[in-house]
């Protein structure tokens, strides 16, 4: 039995970035160091509102001298396109969708090796006639692939066995990576509370930039006081934004799921408090415990 899945994310589109002024309009506006985008290596990062609020989730792959593709939800892809074109002013920057690429995740067990990937984040190399990418989150999250139509026969030949979203939805839930909106609220998440900075998404070192004095401050005065945690669910399945309660106190919101396994917004007060045990939701009980990748402050 195979150990290597593929889907394809038809929730995700790709935008195609290119001009001579492409890093340093990014690099003004990302949560991410731009410079450090190389061929052989992709960021993760985020655009943010001007008080420092969750905007969009953005996976950068460089594109050629002067090009860059942004990974982002399909949904939400028209808007992101207007955001940076609002903020463009006289940069010679273009800004296009570019359908021609269909977006993939594959993972399992060797599966970065088996795409020709070394273990570490962002990792990239060409494949398919596209390209693959070693998760710049976490290695262990396997690859995300921007790749040509009819591209899942390159995933195929390489052992790869097609899997449903489900599939994928769990294996991410489980490993407590949020997925855009679905688990950061736009105009009202922070970055912080929902991992970005164990998840190489933010750069404190870079200066400047949109949102940037926020993100800044809630980590150095140490403001974040909920964190996206992974659940498991006993019981019927909450819709996101059901109220999470630990005794008679809210302790939070529900986010995404999939079955059995969820992300919840959580105080971490009433995660400390319970241990992550008994926190109702709806007519469920959920248990919460922290991804071996977080970091939580201490309990006082």
């Amino acid at each position: 039995m195979t150990k290597k899945w593929f889907t394809r994310l038809d929730h995700r589109a790709v935008l195609a970035l290119g001009g001579a002024d492409v890093r340093s309009f990014l690099q003004g506006l990302t949560s991410n160091d731009v410079t450090r985008l190389t061929p052989d290596r992709a960021l993760f990062a985020a655009l943010l509102t001007p008080q420092g609020k969750f905007l969009h989730d953005l996976f950068l792959i460089e594109d050629g001298a002067d090009g860059v593709l942004i990974e982002t939800e399909a949904a939400r892809c028209q808007d992101l396109a207007r955001k940076l074109t609002l903020h463009r002013l006289r940069a010679k920057v273009t800004i296009e969708p570019a359908p021609q690429w269909e977006v993939y995740a594959a993972w399992g067990e060797d599966s970065l090796p088996a795409l020709g990937l070394g273990d570490t984040a962002g990792a990239t190399i060409a494949f398919g006639g596209g390209l693959a990418v070693a998760d710049p989150r976490l290695s262990t999250a396997g690859a995300r692939l921007l790749l040509p139509q009819g591209g899942a026969a390159a995933l195929e030949a390489a052992g790869f066995v097609a899997a449903d979203f489900a599939a994928w939805d769990r294996f991410r839930l489980s490993l407590g990576l949020p997925d855009g909106s679905r688990d950061i609220e736009p105009e009202k998440g922070l970055l912080l509370e929902a991992g970005h900075e164990e998840l190489n998404g933010v750069d404190f070192d870079k200066g400047c930039y949109l949102g940037q004095e926020l993100t800044a401050r809630t980590r150095y005065r140490g403001l974040i006081r909920k964190r996206l945690i992974p659940v498991t669910i006993a019981g019927p399945t909450p819709a996101p934004g059901t109220p999470i309660l630990f005794g008679e106190t809210e302790a939070g919101e529900m986010r995404s799921s999939q079955g059995d396994l969820g992300l919840a917004l959580i105080r971490l007060e009433a995660f400390q408090a319970s241990g992550g045990q008994g926190l109702r939701c709806g007519e469920a009980t959920l248990t919460a415990s922290r991804p071996d990748w977080a970091r939580f402050p201490e309990a006082g």
